[in-house]
């Protein structure tokens, strides 16, 4: 009982921790912002712990999100509070992301750099597949019931998790650069580094999400490991992030 009621919520969570991270890290700031550059191993690994954890297809995400920036709050962002009200958005958001992920048009525009290669073709675009082998997995290590709770309270936060960025971050929180998203620390905390959406609004090719000492990105701390590794390389210095971000003009990149 104790695997069941306590044990399982909490790796339910974990795993949700775990999830967010790659999202921000891999589909987010390197694949939709090139914001960094991750090794090859490092790549193939994401995607097999994307594909089992969400089911997402990169190209999928990186297109809605892309085109959310082209668009920003107004028609044709895909999933904009602004324009349908943030309860919406946050109780919607699924089904929002679905209507643009599905729509050949918007990933053929917006991810024509991500096409489809021999892994997406014969494992990774089958999210059905990778999302019950995930499920395999938790349910062999608790046992069946304990391992569909933890699967259970992993997709219901990783859900209303990816859902509160695109709604609640767009709606609330600190705005120290004039955009329409907010930063909020605690929602940066669950989502590595996500609630932190004014700053990266600010600057979107910028690796890095928090821009004063007292703001917490703990996607940052990963890619600064892997950094230490030489499994990545950052796109913008220090420098540039600052001075982007307050709106003046520079040269150097790192």
């Amino acid at each position: 009982m104790l695997k069941i009621f306590l044990v399982a919520p909490l790796l339910g969570l974990a795993i949700t921790l775990v999830a967010n991270t790659l999202t921000t890290v891999y589909l987010h700031r390197a694949a939709a912002h090139k914001a960094l550059t991750l090794a090859k191993p490092v790549v193939f690994v994401f995607r097999v712990l994307t594909w089992m954890m969400t089911g997402i297809r990169p190209r999928q995400w990186v297109a809605v999100h892309r085109k959310h920036h082209a668009f920003t709050d107004e028609d044709g962002d895909p999933h904009s509070p602004v324009l349908l009200g943030w309860k919406r958005v946050q109780l919607t958001n699924v089904a929002l992301y679905r209507r643009s992920a599905q729509d050949p048009e918007t990933v053929n525009r917006y991810a024509k750099d991500m096409p489809p290669d021999k892994w997406d073709r014969y494992i990774f675009d089958h999210a059905i597949v990778g999302l019950i082998v995930g499920i395999a997995v938790l349910m062999l290590t608790l046992g069946p019931i304990a391992g569909a709770v933890a699967a259970f309270v992993h997709a219901n936060l990783y859900l209303a998790l990816s859902s509160a960025v695109n709604a609640i971050g767009h709606h609330f929180g600190r705005r120290p650069y004039d955009n329409g998203a907010g930063n909020l620390q605690w929602l940066a905390f669950l989502t590595a580094g996500e609630g932190l959406h004014n700053n990266h609004h600010a600057v979107p090719s910028a690796a890095r999400l928090s821009h004063r000492r007292w703001e917490f990105d703990p996607g940052w701390w990963l890619i600064t490991v892997l950094r230490w590794c030489g499994l990545a390389k950052v796109r913008l210095s220090e420098a540039v992030v600052r001075a982007k971000a307050n709106g003046r003009p520079t040269r150097s990149a790192a």
